[in-house]
């Protein structure tokens, strides 16, 4: 389970089981869980116990680190 980047608290993190998947994104902060697709677009699979507000402010981070989330999904899976 390698963590990308730990930002205002969020853990964002990849499953290793998840090699045979679209590169996405999971995220935990408290009780709070979610999984995020990266391709073809920025797209929510769920959230769980995260407020609006939040959803909002992963989904930003998200955007934001795009690239660099994709990279190493490629990175990791390709090893």
């Amino acid at each position: 389970m390698p963590t990308i980047f730990l930002i205002k608290g969020y853990r964002f993190f990849f499953f290793s089981a998840d090699r045979d998947e679209p590169p996405h994104v999971h995220i935990k902060k408290g009780d709070g869980d979610g999984k995020v697709w990266l391709v073809p677009e920025i797209k929510p699979e769920y959230f769980f116990k995260y407020k609006a507000q939040e959803e909002k402010e992963i989904l930003k981070i998200i955007t934001e680190n795009k690239n660099t989330l994709i990279s190493k999904w490629y990175e990791y899976f390709e090893k």
